[in-house]
């Protein structure tokens, strides 16, 4: 039986990850202490979806309580386990929060992932390793592609962006956020274990990965987070922009297959944009008129001027190269039942 390790198997890609492996009959090693809640508060704790494991999976799921900071563990269980693929999902995963706590941040993204990646290359050099990374590491950079306002949404004028931002696109000179730029530190270094040492090994970098199972809270989850103050009669803040800032939605289901084709036939140092593209996009004015018309409900909302350090007014996933060289795969679940799914867990 082939065996996979996930780190932060109980966050929402973790987990779809893990199940979607066990139901193709792999062993699953889930590595996660609960930082998110840490991260995060009370409302991103994670341990729920621990116990949906535990209970789903039954003997096909191994839960493994540790902290992937700590080096000594981590080469300790790697050379144990010798997994056939390694899932990389843990992460410090707010670029808000990363400014008040910039040494967990960094020691979390960075060094966590140099931990991996370091430990996989003594235990099982040969074994894929998938790191969800984030389209954060191209900084504000997008900012500076010319848009156009419409009446719902900013989107993109120059023609060459038509169908969203492709990996050649640059990530310095510009402004990241402390988090953009340990997930840039983490990116490169999956990249240069690939390339330098031939380690099968990709870097996803994600736009806005969500589904049913995500603890969403104000400063990470978007869609998760704006169905629940729906439900609630919650107020949700707008910064900036006026509230047509764009981004791409994939479900975390449609990433956990891109994964698994990943694994089935892996390359060296590759980097992939990953998210919903064009077809699953929506300005957060639109995502309040898509969620009233699921629950029946007008969302209560604020607005300020103040946008978010380093976020993108309109970014969208060029998921040319991903077809590419995967034409078996591509996106299967729409935006309109990724929120469906949202509100039924939520009300459920």
């Amino acid at each position: 039986m082939k065996s996979l390790l996930v780190t932060g198997s109980s966050g929402l890609i973790g987990s779809e990850v893990s199940l979607h492996f066990a139901s193709r009959g792999w062993k699953i090693h889930g590595l996660d202490n609960n930082q998110r809640a840490v991260f995060l508060g009370p409302l991103g704790d994670t341990r729920w979806n621990q116990r949906r494991l535990t209970e789903t999976l039954g003997s096909a799921f191994n839960h493994h309580e540790l902290d992937i900071r700590d080096r000594a563990g981590v080469l300790r269980l790697l050379a144990e386990l010798r997994p056939d693929a390694i899932v990389h999902t843990a992460a410090q995963p707010s670029h808000d929060r990363a400014a008040a706590i910039p040494f967990d941040d960094f020691d979390t993204n960075a060094v966590g992932t140099l931990n991996l990646l370091e430990c996989a290359r003594q235990a099982c050099p040969e074994s894929p390793f998938v790191h969800l990374s984030t389209n954060k590491v191209y900084g504000d950079r997008p900012n500076t592609i010319a848009l156009v306002e419409r009446d719902t949404r900013w989107d993109y004028a120059d023609p060459a962006f038509a169908d969203g931002i492709a990996e050649d696109f640059p990530i310095d000179q510009s402004k990241h956020s402390l988090f953009g730029a340990s997930k840039v530190a983490a990116d490169i270094l999956v990249q240069e274990y690939g390339r330098y040492f031939g380690m099968p090994t990709c870097c996803l970098r994600g736009g806005c990965l969500t589904g049913p199972y995500h603890s969403g809270v104000e400063l990470h989850g978007f869609l998760s987070y704006l169905v629940k103050c729906n439900l609630e009669d919650t107020e949700y803040t707008i910064f900036g922009y006026k509230g047509k800032q764009v981004r791409d939605n994939i479900h975390s289901q449609d990433v956990a297959r891109f994964i698994a084709a990943f694994i089935d036939s892996p390359r060296s140092g590759e980097v992939y944009n990953i998210g919903g593209g064009r077809e699953n996009s929506c300005s957060i004015l639109e995502a309040f008129a898509m969620v009233a018309e699921c629950t029946g409900r007008p969302q209560r909302y604020r607005y300020t001027d103040e946008a978010r350090i380093g976020d993108h007014i309109c970014y969208l996933s060029n998921l040319g190269k991903m077809r590419s060289h995967y034409p078996g795969w591509d996106l299967r679940i729409s935006l309109r039942e990724t929120i469906g799914q949202i509100v039924s867990h939520w009300t459920s």
